[in-house]
């Protein structure tokens, strides 16, 4: 029998090894190549954010991109006080005004640290409003801390169902629209007060016509309405250059503030910045940092809810407004209808907006993916 000669046995061998080398490729394990970003995703990223960049270009995108998380229509991230990336959907720009829903709320929270700091008002006394000192009236038992902390005992039941029972609806739309502070003062007491701690936007109304009785307290609707305007200017706006900050008034010109103030997104981080330094912004103590602190401290009746922000805790109920099972402790949030978010993580040196409009039936979605930007970066 003939022997076959070296080269043919190479020859035959050859297209066993390609084979094997094939089927070896085909067993591999990992994940696959990630797609390329979308034109001006990376653009949108500073060249040193802090993190890779390209890391939080993706995080933005998908806070654009991923599926059944609403419209995202403006982010903007701060790092270490600088903006390492700022991006916003088609018809929107960096000179867009965004209401914040129920982020304003926190400006009212800091609006009214303010006074606190000027000596016009005091945390554990009742807050002048006349018809609750009356003799007999429960309601002079309520105090400033326990409204700003949402547990005033006031029947103001949120999100009701159907809406037009809804506290926030009938205030703001139905009855109570020309007067919403009258209207949400006028509410009987349900529950102890202190007791029972309860959402409410009508409690952020009265906080703003408190606000307002004492720097016009016998104005006309006109002049309750430029006397707030003007503080809000002066103490807030301008120290913190927030030049496109304003506020809606109902007619009788009292502040809606637990819904209706309006800024741009970097505007809305720089309140953001406002929080996370503590109340200081360049050196100059705007707000005391106590009342700062006083704000992110979990009250007694809800381990998730400061004053006037949202924590990032358990609430040891189904509540799951941020992702205490993942992020900082210290992280806490101004949060508001329809997805509007400004994340505050001060070991991590960051401030994070989210400005859009999401159903509620989607929000856990986007709170995941705020979730994955914010885990980018280290706590210090």
């Amino acid at each position: 029998m003939m022997r076959r000669s070296l080269s043919s046995r190479r020859c035959l061998l050859w297209p066993s090894v390609l084979a094997l080398a094939l089927l070896a490729g085909c067993n591999e394990t990992g994940p696959p190549p990630l797609p390329p970003l979308p034109e001006g995703a990376l653009e949108a990223v500073a060249v040193e954010p802090g993190v890779p960049r390209e890391s939080l270009a993706r995080a933005v995108d998908a806070l654009f991109a991923r599926d059944g998380i609403g419209e995202t229509r403006a982010v903007l991230v701060m790092h270490n006080g600088k903006i390492v990336a700022e991006r916003y959907a088609e018809g929107f720009d960096a000179k867009t005004r965004f209401v914040g829903w129920s982020v304003s709320k926190t400006v009212t929270g800091v609006l009214l640290g303010m006074m606190v700091a000027d000596g016009r008002l005091a945390l554990d006394d009742s807050p002048p409003i006349e018809h609750w000192q009356r003799a007999g009236d429960p309601r002079g038992e309520i105090t400033l801390r326990q409204l700003l902390q949402m547990r005033s005992g006031l029947r103001h039941q949120e999100m009701a169902e159907p809406t037009y029972d809804s506290a926030e609806v009938r205030m703001m739309f139905l009855d109570g629209r020309d007067d919403m502070a009258a209207w949400a003062e006028a509410q009987p007491l349900e529950q102890e007060p202190g007791r029972v701690f309860q959402y409410s936007t009508p409690s952020a109304v009265i906080l703003s016509d408190i606000a307002t009785r004492l720097l016009a307290p016998d104005g006309d609707p006109a002049e309750r309405q430029q006397a707030m305007a003007h503080f809000i200017d002066s103490r807030l706006a301008v120290p913190l250059g927030m030049d496109s900050l304003v506020a809606e008034y109902d007619a009788a010109g009292t502040m809606v503030g637990g819904s209706s103030i309006w800024a741009n997104a970097r505007d809305w981080g720089r309140f953001g910045e406002l929080l996370r330094n503590g109340g200081s912004v360049g050196g100059v103590q705007v707000v005391p940092r106590g009342w700062i602190s006083f704000m992110r401290s979990e009250n007694t009746r809800a381990p998730d809810y400061g004053a006037m922000v949202w924590l990032n805790r358990p609430s040891g109920t189904d509540r799951d407004v941020l992702f205490a099972d993942q992020g900082p402790q210290s992280l806490f949030a101004a949060v508001g209808h329809l997805g509007q978010y400004i994340l505050v993580s001060p070991s991590q040196g960051l401030t994070v907006v989210r400005l859009g409009k999401t159903d509620e039936e989607d929000r856990a979605a986007l709170v995941d993916v705020l979730a994955e930007l914010v885990a980018l970066y280290p706590e210090r």
